[in-house]
């Protein structure tokens, strides 16, 4: 257990005087009660511990007698955002984190309020040509393209922005100007956006070798520009980092059912049939945390694929991870996606 940790945890012998002693030197309003293997038996708040003492219990009785043993816990994955919420829905001011009935961490009101903030720099690629979105794209890059009332491109800017990142790069290559011309430096949102252009395509990856040499060292998120997302990126990067990752790409479960039925045999005789079966895959989402070195494996000017360039690194023996996103995610390449953009940005709750 992390000092921090045991700072506010006491054992189940204990009694309320100690519980009440522990609850008044930390000023966070609770104890949790852990046994030998750190396992969460139940929490107590001051307001347990007053109840306890109007029923005549005296603060020699053990805290396992006011204790609450069905408290509101949450994995230790669960956004910032979620768990506002639920200390909202439930009116308390802390939730314990647990994992396998572990106690590994808690989240107070006052940090989850905090707003968390990433140096990490992220580079949103917006240079295609969306050929497949004509004539929508003839007169506007695609990253232009207003779902609801805002850009896409922007929509995908705020997102990282209530995330707590502040360091934006943004490829361009068709009709930059526009793309230049709206979001500028990026003191609009307080951030900063620099921009990297392609004079000819450079694949998905390609863009990466036209950043900077001195950007920062830490891993950089790269997502493409015409992806609509609640992907939670704060996660994300904390897998990346927790897993000692050198490349980390999100995935998305890709269900495809074949129209007909399918027959197994052996020779001529049937073995097996199945009705319309289901295949499941998992899918390339459009988005990555990738280290410094692989960035700069990538020369100025080359044409390259992220894939490629991933599986470059999978040859060379690197640590190459996929992390399954399971928020609401949508490539809008083709008019029915983008169609359906338009009745799913109020529907799924992006910020407007």
């Amino acid at each position: 257990m992390n000092p921090i940790l045991s700072k506010v945890t006491i054992s189940p012998d204990k009694t309320l005087r100690d519980a009440l002693q522990l609850i008044n030197s930390q000023a966070l309003q609770v104890a949790l009660v852990t046994d030998e293997n750190e396992r969460l038996l139940g929490i107590i708040t001051d307001g347990d511990i007053r109840r306890g003492l109007l029923n005549n219990l005296s603060l020699d009785a053990l805290v396992t007698q006011v204790m609450n043993t069905n408290p509101k816990t949450a994995s230790p994955n669960t956004s910032k955002k979620k768990l506002l919420q639920l200390m909202q829905q439930y009116s308390v001011l802390s939730i314990p984190l647990v994992k396998d009935h572990i106690l590994v961490g808690l989240e107070t009101l006052k940090s989850a309020q905090q707003k968390a903030h990433y140096e990490n720099p992220v580079l949103i690629m917006a240079g295609g040509f969306g050929t497949r979105l004509k004539p929508l794209t003839d007169k506007c890059p695609k990253p232009m393209l207003k779902v609801g009332n805002r850009p896409l491109l922007e929509i995908a800017l705020f997102n990282f922005i209530q995330a707590g990142f502040s360091n934006f790069y943004i490829s361009t290559h068709y009709m930059p100007e526009q793309i230049a011309s709206y979001f500028g430096d990026g003191s609009r949102w307080n951030v900063n956006i620099n921009y990297v252009h392609e004079t000819t395509p450079l694949g998905t990856g390609g863009a990466v070798g036209l950043l900077p040499k001195d950007l920062s060292p830490l891993p950089t998120i790269v997502m493409n520009g015409d992806i609509l997302t609640k992907v939670d990126f704060q996660h994300l990067l904390k897998f990346h980092e927790d897993n000692n990752a050198d490349a980390t790409m999100c995935v998305r479960e890709y269900d495809y059912q074949i129209p007909y039925g399918v027959i197994s045999g052996t020779g001529n005789r049937i073995t097996e049939m199945v009705e319309k079966p289901v295949q499941r895959f998992f899918v390339n989402a459009g988005i990555y945390v990738i280290n410094q070195d692989i960035i700069k494996s990538v020369p100025a000017n080359t044409h390259i694929d992220m894939p490629t360039l991933l599986e470059q690194r999978i040859t060379d023996g690197g640590q190459v991870l996929m992390f399954p996103i399971h928020e609401y995610w949508l490539d809008i390449g083709r008019m029915d996606d983008f169609k359906q953009a338009q009745i799913d940005i109020c529907a799924i709750g992006f910020e407007q």
